[in-house]
């Protein structure tokens, strides 16, 4: 814990956590669009306790010391270090926060600092995943503690009393006999002369003296910054003397540039310069793509000029990737026998003995991020030393890349992470501020990249296109007792390794060797699928192609079987019990160990149900409209969701109301839980409708939100009801940011089955409704 002597040296992007009351919540509702939580006021006092999870198996694992992320001013200001990102998920408040609680700071005397890049000194910074609360909740208690506990100390030490005699209660020490207390601003100084106490030892308070954790609804502390748009994200970045660059990047993956003339380009007013960018060989990880910088006064002129350069492209290997072609290429092998992945009984003997086989083959498209900002990075590069500004997902990543790129010791490079406009998963691959510290370099200057939102949806990193099919079989009563599914989908590990066919175990770990049914004959497999452009990371990863595939394909059994959905559902989850799967080698569990964390169907089963009653499944509707549900655990964590569609005699898809149940495990901030299913609601109703990045002779056919549309306010579900389990004894914590996005499409098509008998099996649905 340190002493802040000179409070004006934290001005940059720390904010005072006291806003005023202009909240999302009121703005959305002034739209029409509304929500509630239902949440147990207190949490249970086990899920607090310590917990094993893989937090400390990340890269640079877990720092614990008051002195890194936690100061006091003599005006008893206290200042917390946030070392993740802020994108929307409420991470620079939910983690703060914990800290806060834990050593008795008065919350609105709390003021947050954005970490740089550095994960020697703060541990692993990569904001994905949704494991910042659930790999920091612990660690960020021990830090709370440890900074009460020194603040103890020094009263004890001052008053000359026993340290047990004396406790912190909010922001100030109190001696209950004599009845003095002491403000934490008198005590700083003294406090940070003691010893930081031992992990071991440290006293963490009891969640029922909790004042702010799992209670109430805690706004983010950015969120009148960003209401009022003065919040800084990485355009607003302005350095003295920076220059302007956008770039000309090959159009097709693993090309380059053959030559270039940028004499048009030379003419636009503010152009100063036009230079060939270094890219690296396809596959490569993060690195730049290559092409032609335009160097320009501003951003403009910037694009101006680059529309003005004429480039000779050598497109390379991926010239003729199509999209339809690759869609049938994918079915084909879908078709066939794969790699197998998980085998339990025998399944073709099981199918072939089958009273009923039911066969579903469901298509996804590449998807795009499309965060409304797009990338953009800004880089002073000054000899053997680089300075970066960002909205990076991870700090200490790109702090490592620009190191190894542009060959210096990463302790001579500063990262610097502004607000995230959004990321989803793309801007945890720090390419554009590579290109930015490369230009940098080469100008002598400060240089802004700026990618437009065609660069975004055409040079981006995309979530992987793919074919799930499953073949059930029944028996004569219904009964299914086979299930083999095979998934073909080109693997993340594709963008790191040449060569690379078949997904890797943390993709295969996403809805797909993971599957709970309660199944006598089952059969997962993975055939063979090369990539052909840049694949990355996307919000709930492999999981949104996984559930749309087995969650329609349950609602479809229920057809056949003339059940309902959900009873269908229930049944094939089976009894309460801890799922095995001795049976899958490298079984991948979102990088938690399988003890911790494992697969309950009791808790799955008790989403379904729990939305199932609060959503009302089985009420009446009017004609025309539709109810869905569907299931997933993803990033350990159980979401279920029922889906109200409404569907005009032209075919217009619009979605009343939705409602979900989450069980996210111990859980700190009720408000950013319920944000972010509303958040997700949204996400994959847009994806569902509109989502599709398709290819032509190897090029991205789209370009911008005229033909990559994402939903606009008047498609936005009207309603979004959200319910959170209370967690149970010894529950850790799990994942909130992404898990809410798999079951809406899957609900989405069940519903839309409902209300007018069409099976959709293809997404984007596009036109599929019309009439």
């Amino acid at each position: 814990m340190n002493i802040i002597t000179n409070p004006k040296k934290l001005r940059g992007f720390e904010r005072y956590v006291k806003v005023d009351n202009v909240s999302r919540r009121s703005i959305l509702k002034g739209l029409g669009l509304a929500g509630f939580v239902l949440a147990a006021p207190v949490m249970s006092r086990p899920g607090f306790a310590a917990y094993k999870t893989g937090a400390g198996e990340m890269p640079h694992g877990t720092v614990v010391d008051p002195r890194v992320f936690v100061a006091i001013a003599p005006d008893g200001m206290v200042t917390i270090v946030a070392h993740r990102a802020e994108m929307g998920t409420g991470v620079r408040t939910s983690l703060p926060l914990i800290v806060a609680e834990e050593m008795e700071a008065d919350w609105s005397r709390v003021r947050i600092q954005q970490a740089p890049g550095d994960e020697v000194k703060f541990g692993n910074q990569d904001t994905d995943g949704s494991r910042s609360t659930r790999h920091y909740l612990m660690p960020m208690r021990q830090i709370g503690a440890s900074a009460r506990t020194m603040l103890e100390q020094a009263a004890a030490k001052r008053w000359g009393v026993p340290a047990s005699e004396v406790k912190a209660v909010n922001h100030e020490v109190v001696h209950s006999a004599s009845g003095r207390r002491i403000g934490f601003g008198d005590l700083a100084a003294d406090a940070a002369k003691q010893s930081v106490p031992s992990v071991e030892g440290l006293r963490l308070k009891d969640p029922k003296d909790f004042r702010y954790l799992g209670k109430g609804q805690i706004s983010m502390v950015d969120l009148r910054d960003i209401t009022v748009g003065t919040a800084r994200y990485g355009a607003d970045v302005r350095l003295p003397g920076m220059k302007y660059a956008v770039i000309a990047r090959p159009p097709v993956t693993g090309g380059k540039a053959v030559s270039f003339d940028g004499a048009e380009a030379m003419k636009v007013s503010g152009v100063e310069k036009v230079m060939e960018v270094k890219g690296w060989p396809w596959p490569s990880k993060f690195q730049p793509l290559g092409g032609v910088a335009v160097i320009a006064r501003n951003t403009g002129a910037a694009i101006k000029g680059r529309d003005a350069l004429k480039i000779t492209w050598d497109d390379g290997a991926n010239a003729k990737y199509d999209s339809v072609a690759y869609r049938a290429e994918l079915e084909a092998a879908a078709r066939k026998p794969g790699l197998v992945v998980r085998k339990e009984g025998d399944v073709d003997a099981a199918l072939k003995g089958a009273d009923k086989v039911i066969v579903g083959e469901y298509y996804l498209p590449h998807l795009a991020h499309v965060a409304m900002e797009p990338p953009v990075a800004v880089a002073d590069v000054k000899g053997d030393k680089a300075e970066i500004w960002g909205p990076v997902q991870s700090a200490g990543g790109t702090r490592e890349d620009v190191a190894k790129t542009l060959g210096i010791p990463q302790e001579n490079v500063t990262v610097n992470v502004t607000l995230l406009g959004g990321g989803f998963g793309r801007k945890s691959k720090c390419d554009f501020a590579l290109e930015a510290a490369l230009l940098s370099k080469e100008l002598g200057a400060p240089v802004k990249v700026q990618w437009t939102r065609d660069d975004d949806i055409r040079n981006g990193f995309l979530h992987t296109v793919s074919v799930e099919r499953i073949e059930a079989g029944l028996d004569k009563n219904g009964k299914v007792t086979a299930w083999r599914h095979r998934s073909v989908a080109p693997s993340i590990a594709s963008t790191f390794a040449a060569g690379a066919v078949h997904q890797a175990p943390f993709e295969l770990g996403m809805g797909l060797v993971d599957m709970p049914f309660e199944i006598a004959n089952v059969q997962c497999e993975n055939p063979e699928a090369a990539a052909h452009t840049r694949i990355g990371w996307f919000r709930s990863v492999s999981n949104i192609p996984r559930a749309f595939a087995v969650q329609s394909m349950v609602a479809e059994i229920a057809h056949a079987t003339k059940r309902d959905q959900k009873d269908m559902l229930l049944e094939l989850i089976g009894s309460p019990r801890i799922v095995k799967l001795d049976s899958v080698k490298d079984l991948w569990n979102y990088g938690e160990p399988y003890d911790s964390y494992p697969i309950d169907t009791a808790r799955l089963r008790k989403v379904v149900e729990l939305v199932a009653d609060k959503g009302g499944w089985g009420r009446s509707v009017p004609k025309g409209h539709g109810l869905g549900i569907a299931v997933h655990r993803s990033f350990v964590s159980y979401i279920a969701t029922i889906v109200e569609v409404a569907i005009d005699d032209k075919g217009k898809l619009t979605v009343p109301r939705v409602d979900t149940a989450i069980d996210c495990g111990t859980y700190v901030n009720p408000e950013r839980i319920q944000s972010q299913i509303e958040g997700a609601a949204i996400m994959g109703l847009s994806l569902a409708k509109h989502g599709a990045v398709t290819f032509k002779d190897g090029k991205v056919q789209q370009g911008n939100f005229d033909d990559c549309p994402l939903l606009r306010i008047d498609e936005s579900p009207a309603v979004t009801n959200v319910y959170i389990v209370p967690a149970g004894p010894d529950t850790p914590p799990s994942g909130v940011g992404e898990p809410g996005v798999p079951p809406f499409a899957p609900a989405l098509i069940n519903a839309i089955f409902a209300a007018t008998g069409k099976r959709i099996r293809a997404l984007p649905i596009g036109k599929q409704l019309e009439a």
